[in-house]
């Protein structure tokens, strides 16, 4: 997979990729701390509004942008996404209000899809032998998954250090770096103007995601990932800001549990390759998923009594961001064994869109739910959420490996 990189365009998207992606995980922890600035106890309200802007515009804004850009310079497009992140992410500094927020969200992942669906069209062209642009789709796939990993211990240890301001200013320098790797990678290209659309990729990546039982089985736990990933990015600064009683000390308390989540994460994913070799992806994934539904309905019980301290919001975010990663790793793994070559790239995008709207359900679960019921009630509700899709994942493969008999 990584022989890919020796190909210097291609090495160059990589890193533009890689540093985009970070950009973008370090500015979900600027905006938590924003939101804590502006809406102080609403800021899970806010933060959650704010990220289900995010899905919703890259939803309906990535076919638009393909459609519209099409023909037109792969590297000004992706150049000119980039700059637009920059000026926006710096500007959120001057944020004082929750529409200026939801505004620069907006405009923020429009850029973002702009740039996505642009650099996923520039790699086949890049790289036109089937089986290398099968492994620069599986590197993208684990760039987007260690971005998950990493990003919280990252900007954990960033709002330790530095003042949460200067977390924009990190952002921006992501996307900087994105830019510069574009530039460096002297794509002359244009998008794609022939070829399967957009839309009819995607559909078709669909169709295949529910006539394959394990890609049936991944879109589902995806609902099991999305829940965790909604209790920690909308309500850890809502019970944060319990500790300290204000916004200016917020900080310390936020950054331990997300510290505690990535290293969750990691820990998990560093013994994974080992426990794979004994253990079925399928198994691991959903002993991970049975950990998420425990570990949610934990804190679920401990909000609705004394409400966690710092301690039992460490250990239980240590477990969520350890059992999140036993459902989300490996899941790649499934799509090379059991998709056809030629159909993963349609895959791969349907599931990027299947797994937004996920996070459409599960972000406003933890946000407004939590502003109208309290943390423990929406907290409890996404654990529902994540036990009833795996019931139905584990109804489905029983489905599938019944024989039928006539």
């Amino acid at each position: 997979m990584l022989s890919v990189l020796r190909d210097r365009r291609f090495a160059a998207l990589f890193a533009s990729q890689v540093a985009s992606l970070l950009g973008t995980g370090i500015l979900t922890v600027a905006i938590a701390l924003l939101a804590a600035r502006i809406a102080g106890d609403d800021a899970g309200l806010v933060l959650s509004i704010a990220l289900t802007i995010r899905i919703a515009t890259y939803v309906v804004v990535s076919p638009i942008a393909t459609a519209l850009l099409a023909g037109r310079s792969s590297r000004a497009v992706l150049v000119g996404a980039d700059a637009a992140r920059i000026v926006i992410a710096l500007s959120l500094v001057l944020v004082t209000e929750a529409w200026q927020l939801y505004l620069a969200i907006l405009l923020l992942q429009s850029a973002s899809a702009v740039f996505t669906p642009t650099f996923q069209a520039a790699i086949p062209e890049v790289l036109p032998d089937e089986a290398d642009y099968t492994a620069a789709q599986s590197l993208s796939r684990l760039a987007y998954d260690l971005e998950s990993l990493v990003s919280p211990l990252l900007a954990a240890a960033l709002v330790l250090v530095l003042p949460p301001a200067w977390l924009f200013a990190i952002t921006a320098l992501g996307f900087a770096a994105s830019l510069a790797a574009v530039l460096l990678s002297r794509l002359e290209l244009r998008t794609t103007v022939t070829g399967e659309p957009f839309v009819a990729r995607l559909a078709r990546g669909v169709r295949l995601i529910g006539t394959i039982e394990s890609t049936r089985f991944l879109a589902l736990l995806d609902a099991v990932v999305a829940a965790v990933y909604a209790t920690v990015l909308v309500n850890t600064v809502v019970i944060a800001l319990r500790f300290e009683g204000g916004a200016d000390e917020v900080v310390a308390p936020l950054a331990v549990a997300l510290a505690l989540f990535g290293l969750g994460s990691i820990v998990l994913a560093l013994v994974l390759p080992a426990m794979l070799r004994r253990v079925s992806d399928r198994a691991v994934m959903t002993a991970g998923a049975v950990a998420v539904i425990v570990a949610l309905g934990l804190v679920a019980a401990v909000e609705a009594g004394p409400g966690l301290d710092l301690v039992a919001l460490g250990v239980l975010w240590f477990a969520l961001g350890a059992a999140s990663s036993a459902v989300s790793t490996p899941s790649a793994r499934l799509i090379r064994r059991d998709v056809a070559p030629g159909d993963r790239p349609a895959v791969f995008a349907a599931r990027f869109s299947t797994s937004h709207a996920w996070y459409a359900v599960a972000y406003p679960l933890a946000g407004v739910g939590g502003a109208l019921w309290g943390v423990a009630a929406a907290t409890g509700v996404l654990a529902a959420l994540a036990l009833a899709v795996l019931v139905g994942a584990a109804a489905g493969a029983r489905r599938a490996s019944t024989p039928v008999h006539g």
